[in-house]
């Protein structure tokens, strides 16, 4: 599901550049592992409030946005960005021109990452910001859960966007406005989060990324720390791929995974050339989109069966190598696994 169709134009807007930017957002192990993770940047000075009554701190607005909904590859990540309410319009729209991060030119969105994360700028001294990194392989196990207990994509979404403004309030800022881009239908989305927080306005709404800059410059954050992940688990397989060359020399070509999408050709022909046929791929891959399930089962994967769970059964650990017969027969399979059974003779 979520194979997010895209044109050439936007496919390139959403290609990672050479060079971007590192944020510290970028949790290096945790990305190369496959793990999800959030992250908070300090809190301003001049933001900061006694934690135990953040009502006391200067009154903030804070944005939310995604990025990285769609691809078959690489993390999806929240960003949150907050500030002072009488600040939003002038310092982000006018001084600094954010915007929906799509609308950005990759250099853009990463040269604005950079002087927010540069000591002494205003944004740094006047803004927060944070993000949650949902990890491919995280999103993909937790949509193909067994048994009906899936966790599909929504509901991740709605976990993360809440535990971020929960964590950015428990740091003292004293959220009073609120703006979401949203998933799915506006008014149900913003119902559930007034229900969770039930004394901040909270507005959801489409295309909140390019009417709220409080809304925009959170796009970038998490577009920007999603693009310098895909680079980290780029970099990861050329590296992994090299060590693993029998000549030690560079093994052809290294052909590029582009923007991670489904309707990117090169995404599709790297998962093609790069499939193995019973893993399917490493932490950068969401098996649980069409994409990638679709590859597995029609294109030479390998199909795996394994023994439904059963709590009462009394199935024993050497039944899954007897084969069928009676257990005089079974418990001789099982005894000649490791070789042929000896006498006492030959000792």
């Amino acid at each position: 599901m979520e194979d997010t169709q895209m044109d050439e134009g936007n496919i390139a807007l959403e290609t990672p550049v050479a060079d971007v930017f590192v944020p510290p957002s970028i949790h290096h192990d945790a990305t190369i592992r496959g793990e999800s993770y959030i992250h908070f940047s300090p809190v301003p000075p001049s933001l900061a409030a006694n934690e135990s009554d953040p009502s006391t701190g200067v009154p903030c607005v804070l944005g939310v946005d995604e990025a990285g909904r769609g691809p078959v590859l690489g993390p999806m990540v929240y960003g949150v960005f907050y500030l002072p309410i009488p600040q939003s319009e002038p310092l982000l729209k006018g001084t600094h021109h954010f915007d929906d991060s799509k609308v950005l030119t990759p250099a853009v969105r990463s040269s604005l990452m950079e002087s927010l994360c540069t000591t002494d700028t205003d944004l740094h001294e006047t803004c927060g910001w944070a993000i949650s990194s949902l990890s491919a392989r995280d999103i993909g196990a937790n949509m193909m859960r067994p048994g009906g207990a899936t966790y599909n994509l929504n509901a991740q979404a709605m976990d993360a966007t809440a535990a971020l403004i929960q964590g950015v309030m428990a740091r003292g800022v004293n959220v009073r406005e609120i703006y979401v881009d949203t998933i799915g239908q506006p008014a149900t989305y913003q119902k559930r989060l007034e229900s969770v927080f039930p004394t901040v306005k909270i507005t959801v709404a489409k295309k909140a990324d390019s009417l709220y800059p409080c809304v925009s410059a959170a796009s970038v954050c998490a577009k920007v720390t999603r693009d310098a992940a895909l680079e980290v688990l780029y970099e990861t397989w050329v590296k992994n791929g090299k060590e693993q060359s029998t000549d030690g020399d560079d093994a052809g070509e290294v052909l590029s995974w582009g923007s991670g999408y489904p309707s990117d050709a090169r995404c599709v022909a790297w998962l093609k050339q790069n499939m193995h046929p019973i893993f399917g791929w490493g932490p950068e891959c969401r098996f649980s989109w069409g994409t990638a399930k679709d590859m597995l089962e029609g294109k030479g994967g390998v199909k795996v069966e394994w023994p439904a769970d059963d709590d009462e059964s009394t199935s024993r650990l050497t039944d899954f190598f007897a084969a069928s017969g009676d257990k005089e027969k079974d418990a001789d399979e099982l005894g000649t696994w490791f070789g042929t059974p000896a006498g006492l003779e030959a000792f």
